[in-house]
């Protein structure tokens, strides 16, 4: 009886302060997309100017948006995120079909587009042709996917080494490129596409992904009603003067117009500041790094899966636990066949890595946008009740800049298809589009099926 009370009174200890919040954070957010997105923004713009804009312009919505999420966790700390989020504010329905949409288009896709950065930077180490991207790809989901099937968790420790390294190798490409400058080339605005300033900032959100996972440090830090706004706002800050930084090194080397036919960009940078030797050991880096993210993607990814299995019938296979090696063994099979499914139909495009941004980003909008939401609702249900640790400064203006730009962003990742990338990856949106909606009848069935059941 006691141990029960101790359990139940069990909470989590704030020990966290400010400094330790904002390194968790940017850990959280910089990943391997810094070293592939900025080729596909240069792309997508008119001039250095713009480029660099889009780039402060994604540290300012990244800011708004883990301000909404802050209090969205204060609400409802226990577990499952936007699942938790949307099941409570909009209900069932919309929560089975944001979790079926994560399963088959915005986890899966997230791990084969990583897994695409890999190959590109592998293929700088030994290339393996003109699929060797893809081939690396493939060989990474199917390597992790067995790692995780016979129990092996990622290091935490390795992880820190690995984000250090990470950063230390941006700041080195970064501060290089400026000294080396660009060489002798044609005006980079004429060389650039230009005129896709919504696709561009789909390319550099996704970059800054990763800070509504540092919104649920809430309940470890300590004076969170005051300190979680500090690390909300200098670890975004911190994100984005690096991000900064980064891309005025990669502009100074390359230009844009180099920028805009690099595959590899960093790599491409390193090669002119260090040679060859300084190319490869960058594209190691990256390549580690890539594998790291991926391992911690294909791990969670499949206990969401798992979770969805358990919660609904219609998919009970995905929920079972396999003892030996204590795994989510089906979902993680699940999750690799899609995951693979997706990385042979990404080798059909120009660039895999593009492809599978088209595939997941209406998807990924559509629910963040309906994430930003709730919030509206949570707070229309107050009546007075006890609020939460967190709330969202500058309410409604903030969530409502962030909802408009989710909006937004909803419009231009559809509005792909008529970009200058659209004839090569139109059927890329379309596809994530389709098998979104494909989850509103298999929601009916389950539905029905777990009427029949009780």
């Amino acid at each position: 009886m006691d141990r029960d009370k101790k359990e139940v009174a069990a909470q989590p200890r704030q020990l966290l302060s400010v400094f330790d919040g904002v390194f968790l954070m940017v850990g959280m957010v910089i990943g391997v997309g810094i070293f592939k997105a900025p080729s596909v923004v240069a792309a997508s713009v008119s001039s250095g100017t713009e480029f660099l804009l889009a780039w402060l312009a994604g540290g300012v919505i990244s800011l708004a948006g883990a301000l909404v999420y802050a209090e969205l966790s204060a609400r409802h700390p226990d577990t499952g995120g936007e699942y938790a989020f949307i099941l409570r504010g909009l209900g069932r329905g919309t929560a089975f079909l944001f979790a079926w949409s994560r399963i088959t288009v915005i986890q899966t896709g997230a791990i084969a587009a990583v897994a695409f950065v890999f190959g590109d930077y592998a293929t700088q180490i030994v290339p393996l042709g003109p699929h060797g991207a893809a081939i690396y790809a493939g060989l990474g989901v199917i390597g992790l996917t067995a790692l995780n099937l016979a129990g092996t968790l990622q290091s935490k420790g390795l992880q820190k080494v690995m984000e250090s390294l990470l950063v230390l190798g941006l700041v080195s490409v970064a501060v290089g490129g400026i000294v080396v400058g660009a060489p002798a080339q044609p005006a980079a605005q004429g060389a650039s596409a230009g005129g896709a300033y919504g696709l561009a900032m789909i390319f550099v959100l996704l970059t800054y992904g990763g800070w509504n996972e540092a919104a649920y440090l809430g309940g470890e830090v300590r004076e969170p009603k005051k300190n979680m706004t500090r690390i909300l706002v200098w670890g975004i800050v911190a994100v984005t003067a690096l991000y900064m930084l980064v891309n005025l090194g990669y502009l100074a080397a390359l230009g844009l117009s180099g920028m805009k036919d690099s595959k590899a960009v960093a790599a491409d940078v390193m090669r002119l500041i260090a040679g060859e030797k300084g190319a490869v050991i960058l594209a190691v880096i990256v390549c580690v790094s890539a594998f790291t993210t991926m391992n911690a993607a294909i791990f969670t990814g499949a206990r969401a899966s798992y979770a969805f299995g358990r919660d609904f019938a219609l998919f009970a296979g995905l929920g079972r636990w396999r003892e030996a090696g204590s795994t989510p063994a089906t979902a993680l099979i699940w999750q690799g066949v899609v995951t693979l499914l997706l990385v042979v139909a990404s080798t059909f495009t120009p660039d895999g890595f593009s492809a599978m941004v088209a595939y997941t980003s209406p998807v990924f909008w559509t629910f963040f946008l309906l994430t930003g939401v709730t919030l509206f609702i949570f707070r229309a249900r107050d009546d007075g009740r006890a609020q939460p640790g967190f709330r969202t400064p500058g309410y409604p203006l903030v969530p409502l800049a962030f909802c408009a730009m989710c909006a937004y962003m909803l419009y231009s990742s559809i509005d792909f298809i008529r970009g200058p990338y659209g004839p090569s990856f139109g059927m890329a949106v379309l596809g994530g589009i389709a098998i979104m909606a494909a989850g509103l009848p298999l929601y009916l069935v389950s539905n029905k099926r777990q009427r029949g059941l009780e």
